[in-house]
């Protein structure tokens, strides 16, 4: 499995050959504007939405309009708002795990919350458990640490969280240090930090306090990939 980090929340994740897209967010950051950033995606199969804030959701219909076979995933709210705009959605909710191509998602807890911009509701905000041949990642969203993370490895061990870091909107490095002893988690990958102001980490300290806990904090430049 390839994971690739774009901007905030944003990745890209590559399994055999489909490609899914998490909470793109490109347009509302200074450092992608009048770029083209489309034409980094040759290919988009799906695109993960964990809840609507705009910093999650604001580049859905461009990438939709680009790639017109897209399948938008997420909770039942969301996926109907943009089922209502002509876009192809599969709506979801808190249950059982669902088989795709690229393997099996179950749409799993977060504490946070969830509304488009219009004020729109969007539901439960959640985040996503994907199991694939490949490994198992878990995609938290936006999230508080939560005592129901303990439940998420008794499904399955990870090989990769994706973890939220920049603290005031969601968990800062402590919680999220915290969370990944519930998850039982080595490897973290860690997103919703430096993008603004008031989410500003030291980015060293954080992976010394995550290596103290014989934990690994990746934090990747924009455009960068791992493999798991």
């Amino acid at each position: 499995m390839k994971v690739t980090f774009f901007s905030h929340s944003t990745c890209l994740l590559e399994i055999h050959d489909k490609y899914l897209l998490i909470d793109p967010f490109f347009s509302g950051i200074p450092v992608f504007h009048n770029v083209n950033f489309i034409k980094f995606f040759k290919k988009i199969d799906y695109i993960l939405l964990t809840h609507a804030h705009y910093d999650h959701v604001c580049d859905v219909e461009l990438f939709s309009c680009k790639f017109d076979n897209v399948l938008i995933i997420s909770n039942y709210e969301i996926s109907n708002y943009f089922h209502k705009k002509g876009i192809k959605t599969y709506g979801i909710n808190y249950g059982s795990f669902i088989s795709f191509p690229f393997g099996k998602l179950k749409y799993v807890w977060a504490a946070h919350s969830s509304v488009f911009n219009d004020g729109t509701y969007g539901g439960n905000p959640g985040g996503f458990l994907l199991h694939t041949d490949e490994g198992n990642l878990y995609i938290s969203g936006d999230t508080s640490v939560m005592y129901e993370m303990n439940l998420i490895p008794s499904f399955g061990k990870l090989k990769l969280s994706i973890l939220p870091i920049g603290g005031k909107y969601t968990m800062d490095i402590e919680e999220a240090i915290m969370a990944s002893d519930f998850l039982k988690s080595e490897k973290i990958l860690g997103v919703h930090y430096d993008t603004f102001e008031d989410i500003k980490i030291d980015r060293e300290q954080a992976k010394k306090k995550f290596f103290e806990k014989g934990k690994e904090l990746i934090l990747l430049e924009k455009g960068k990939t791992i493999y798991i």
